[in-house]
């Protein structure tokens, strides 16, 4: 036999063998990768050109309480963060001087009364004598005259009377309104002096956003006008209570108003007014269908291969829709995924 047939022989036998213990490649896929999902397709939609203005929230009545007496502090009735209501006492003070004032002007009184009563006498009686010719004209004017002044004195000591009564109500401050106490500056045993701060205490159930801002955007704004706003990033409607200029700059001051009846927000929290400037053209998309991924922000986009994440650049969100400045085109089906926590690769 030929050896070099022999040779060619055993090396196909070798070949075929080694096909035949070789792995079979895995045949392509014919269904393409799908994400769980609602398909939302883009389109060109018209949305309105927001100017933010930042302020803080304040309360719309807050008050610094003091008193016209000059005493000792005796009670301290309320801490800071306890809830008041109208009428409340807050604080009492030693009024103790004011009774024995009281007692004078009690006496005087009863004097000016008596003095009074005399010239009263007295103008009957010279009136009757000047009728009957018995009494000058001189006379009778020099009796009214002194009647007219015991009348002046009379009320002048009611009024001392009515003035105490209302300094005496001094020693004991009240709260204005219903609220909440933010700050106490007495003890008992402490002084009080006329005009010192006591107590503030505060309203939160409406709050006055206070935003500066410049006069081409505060000129389209008017008293009693709705806007919508943002307290601590949370969406609250509020109305325009009045624009003002503003203390510094060529600026002027949006006060708006909010409610906070169930107490929502904290006085003094950050607070954005959202200014409607027109409209424009732009692509948005659901908010809960942009996935995250460090830094880098994207969309499960559906084509005819099966479903892709593309990178995509952020614009402006507005409640349950986001702005998609690039990445994006008319016509593109985005998926919102079932899994909104869901993020590239189903990791989360």
């Amino acid at each position: 036999m030929d050896i070099s047939h022999t040779v060619r022989a055993a090396a196909g036998a070798l070949l075929f063998s080694a096909a035949a213990c070789a792995p079979s490649k895995p045949e392509p896929s014919e269904t393409p990768h799908r994400v769980a999902g609602t398909a939302y397709t883009v389109k060109d939609t018209t949305v309105q050109t927001v100017f933010e203005v930042s302020g803080t929230a304040t309360p719309l009545r807050q008050a610094t309480l003091s008193t016209k007496l000059m005493g000792t502090v005796l009670e301290v009735l309320a801490n800071e963060g306890d809830r008041i209501v109208t009428g409340q006492t807050l604080v009492r003070i030693d009024a103790r001087d004011l009774a024995a004032k009281n007692s004078q002007v009690a006496a005087s009184i009863a004097e000016a009364e008596a003095v009074h009563h005399d010239a009263a006498t007295q103008a009957v009686r010279f009136r009757a004598l000047y009728a009957d010719s018995a009494a000058t004209r001189a006379q009778l004017d020099a009796v009214e005259t002194g009647l007219l002044r015991a009348e002046a004195g009379l009320r002048a000591a009611h009024a001392s009377s009515s003035e105490l009564a209302a300094v005496a109500r001094y020693a004991t401050v009240r709260a204005p309104f219903t609220g909440v106490v933010t700050k106490r500056f007495v003890d008992p045993g402490a002084f009080a002096a006329p005009g010192s701060p006591l107590m503030t205490v505060q309203d939160g159930n409406q709050l006055r956003i206070v935003a500066n801002t410049t006069p081409d955007v505060a000129g389209g704004l008017r008293r009693g006008q709705r806007i919508n706003a943002l307290v601590e990033n949370r969406p609250v409607s509020a109305v325009i209570e009045g624009i003002v200029p503003a203390t510094s700059g060529n600026l002027y001051a949006i006060n708006a108003l909010v409610s906070n009846a169930v107490g929502n927000f904290l006085p003094g929290s950050t607070a954005t007014l959202l200014v409607m400037l027109g409209s424009r053209r732009a692509l948005v998309v659901p908010f809960n269908a942009v996935i995250r991924e460090g830094d880098l922000t994207g969309l499960t986009i559906r084509t005819n291969d099966g479903d892709e994440v593309r990178w995509v650049r952020l614009g402006r969100s507005s409640g349950s829709v986001v702005e998609i400045d690039s990445g994006l085109r008319v016509g593109d089906v985005v998926i919102v995924p079932a899994n909104t926590a869901a993020t590239v690769g189903g990791r989360t």
